[in-house]
């Protein structure tokens, strides 16, 4: 059969954190121009004044948005969101295990309309703070677990995507990794790889070992079906300088996946 194709991204957009954060927007649509993904996950998401960052990247190229909020770190109207070239199916808003903070953080699930059937997405921000590992490990299971519920199984795979400030071998992510396939290794990704570099001009150093240099930003994927096989064929590091301006403090990871029915 015919192999069915996404290539999917996800980016920690820094809010409007940093310097000149207005002056880094171009070069965060200049970024997603250049990669086309057909879908997106995306953290660090602002709102305001009847709009969100989402729904004017999805205007200026041509896309879906679904936003929710709220999310990590605890700022007025920050949230996430998903963008589709596809249209939107369905969404659901859910809040993750928070014992240790005074707001509901959400994950969000969007299924949209891929050519060969609903495509199930799940995007979250997990929380960045160390001290509070124990609810650290319970997002982290609760998102795998979400990308693993039977009704997402369909004819695409499921993907967990986001900023889950964590390296894939922590046990913050044990749950995804035993349940789920981390892309960027099953793509060949250099095992060096860095989504949150200590080079970046206004690198958040505080965070400590556990996030500074590491890869945090994760696609993961499981197929749909028992008799589905799932490639990816490429992936990457995205978010470089555009014109000497970081877009985000962050790196955006890319994934070409593919998959047929054996």
């Amino acid at each position: 059969m015919t192999d069915s194709t996404v290539r999917a991204m996800t980016w920690n957009l820094w809010w409007r954190f940093g310097p000149h954060w207005e002056d880094r927007q171009p070069g965060i649509r200049a970024t997603l121009e250049r990669f086309r993904p057909d879908v997106v996950a995306l953290q660090e998401v602002w709102a305001g004044e009847g709009t969100t960052q989402a729904d004017e990247l999805a205007e200026t190229l041509g896309m879906h948005a679904v936003f929710a909020a709220p999310s990590y770190p605890p700022a007025a109207d920050l949230g996430i969101a998903v963008l589709s070239k596809w249209p939107v199916l369905d969404h659901e808003v859910l809040p993750m295990p928070a014992r240790h903070r005074a707001w509901d953080p959400v994950a969000l699930t969007v299924r949209v309309a891929h050519p060969q059937g609903p495509l199930p997405i799940v995007a979250a921000c997990l929380d960045y703070g160390v001290a509070y590992t124990d609810d650290r490990i319970a997002q982290g299971t609760f998102v795998a677990d979400l990308a693993t519920e039977p009704r997402f199984d369909g004819p695409c795979p499921v993907l967990l995507m986001g900023d889950l400030n964590a390296a894939a071998d922590s046990p913050v992510l044990r749950r995804a990794g035993d349940v789920l396939i981390d892309a960027w290794a099953a793509g060949g990704g250099a095992a060096d790889a860095v989504t949150l570099p200590s080079t970046h001009p206004s690198a958040p150093l505080e965070a400590g070992p556990q996030l500074i240099d590491q890869r945090i930003d994760h696609i993961f994927f499981r197929p749909g079906r028992e008799d589905q096989l799932v490639r990816v064929t490429e992936v990457h590091l995205a978010g470089e300088p555009v014109d000497g301006l970081h877009p985000s403090d962050h790196r955006a990871v890319v994934a070409d996946l593919s998959w047929y029915e054996r």
